[in-house]
């Protein structure tokens, strides 16, 4: 059944141009057919630099809007429209304008795990592995909001030293990984280095021999000689790293650390993506524009 799918979608992609993208936190087998998997904005990235006329963009929602933010031009498709991110819809554009008029002088940096509509209305965008580099680029005496991740902003406040002001948002997923997991895993695997994702809350992040996103996962653990690893973050990090890395042991931190919307992307819903071209991301071309702007800050600072 499984061999059949693919045998389709294979047709399917190849007739309309498209490139599949797989989040690492998507299922196996997702990961497995796509043409490029890595994270959101890497994903995006490497799908503007295609000839492909089609994306199909296997995460969550802002992700998909990222691709179209980037990617104009390219019809973007989701396989499961309803593959939201908790964090994301924590703050809304209200709320972060609301934000900004109590703080009028604060210059806003913004995680990329949020919606086109905020990333349209802050200065820089920043992901887990640049947002120190973001917040040092920033002249010292600017004050900053950092929206909307506060486990992210405390991860960045510590590396740089700034103070910043925090919103009150974070991942759900992240937030059952906790210190008490690191310590039970830590006796059963003391030979296991833990990697963990800035996502996670302090305690746990403590405790972390490093701190990574997950391409620094992927990098980290190749480029040290320790054989086991305790990872700590999204279930669906397991695949990458055990096929990048089939030497190497890891082991997850916490077993009930998935993100349910992450894992609604299928190879059905992928072939009736290919089949309808159908659901497909939009972002309406102000916010568009303004959006970009907040990623080019970004990049032309790393």
């Amino acid at each position: 059944m499984q061999n059949e799918l693919i045998k389709k979608i294979n047709i399917l992609r190849k007739k309309h141009n498209a490139v599949i993208l797989a989040h690492n936190y998507q299922r196996p087998e997702v990961q497995d057919i796509a043409d490029f998997t890595g994270d959101s904005l890497g994903l995006s990235q490497q799908a503007a630099a295609t000839d492909a006329d089609v994306i199909i963009f296997c995460g969550v929602h802002f992700m998909a809007e990222t691709a179209k933010v980037l990617c104009p031009d390219k019809k973007v498709i989701m396989p499961d429209v309803n593959a939201g991110c908790p964090m994301a819809n924590m703050i809304t554009a209200r709320q972060l304008q609301n934000l900004k008029k109590q703080h009028p002088s604060a210059l806003v940096v913004c995680y990329v795990n949020s919606t086109a509509e905020t990333k349209a209305l802050v200065d820089y965008c920043c992901t887990s592995a640049n947002a120190p580099q973001v917040v040092k680029a920033i002249p010292e005496e600017s004050k900053i909001i950092f929206v909307p991740d506060k486990y992210l902003g405390t991860w960045t406040m510590k590396q740089t030293g700034r103070e910043m002001i925090l919103w009150d948002g974070y991942c759900p997923t992240h937030r059952r990984i906790l210190p008490e997991d690191i310590m039970r895993r830590k006796k059963e695997y003391p030979e296991a280095l833990v990697v963990a994702h800035p996502e996670c809350v302090p305690e746990v992040t403590y405790l972390a021999d490093y701190v990574k996103s997950t391409s620094g996962m992927l990098e980290i653990t190749g480029n040290i000689d320790n054989k086991e690893f305790i990872i700590a973050t999204e279930l669906g990090m397991l695949h990458p790293l055990r096929r990048k890395h089939p030497d190497k042991t890891f082991y997850p931190a916490s077993e009930i650390a998935d993100c349910p919307n992450m894992k609604l992307g299928t190879l059905e819903k992928i072939l009736w993506a290919l089949e309808d071209l159908q659901p497909e991301i939009t972002v309406p071309e102000d916010i568009r524009r303004k959006a970009l702007k907040s990623i080019e800050r970004m990049i032309s600072i790393t």
